[in-house]
């Protein structure tokens, strides 16, 4: 029987509704996976970029605690992070003023847009 997402630590049950959006169903898929691959899809699906979540998913597929990546560590992850958002953007996801207001976390990537009205 598989585990639940839920089952490893740090990761809930928004993190396993999220995993479950992007195809992602239980522990040993997310570990076969890896954390970059199934942050990608995690971005794929319309999850918005957040640092924390990324090296959570990180400590979470190590059995570690969520707040005991720092230093060096953190950093090269941080530079992974900032590598899968710009893939990220590569394959069509959001650029221009919207990129902008969502690296400061304004806007939410995967939601509706809005068109300009002419007139």
């Amino acid at each position: 029987m598989p585990t639940p997402i839920s089952d490893l630590r740090n990761l809930g049950p928004a993190s396993e509704e999220s995993f479950a959006r992007a195809g992602i169903h239980d522990a040993e898929t997310l570990r076969d996976l890896g954390a970059d691959a199934a942050y990608a899809l995690l971005l794929k699906s319309g999850e918005r970029p957040h640092f924390i979540v990324y090296y959570v998913l990180h400590m979470a597929l190590q059995g570690r605690p969520w707040n005991d990546c720092k230093g060096a560590e953190k950093d090269a992850l941080r530079l992974r992070f900032d590598g899968l958002k710009a893939a990220h953007k590569a394959q069509g996801g959001i650029e221009g003023i919207e990129a902008i207001l969502d690296e400061i976390g304004v806007i939410d990537p995967a939601g509706p847009r809005r068109k300009r009205r002419s007139g």
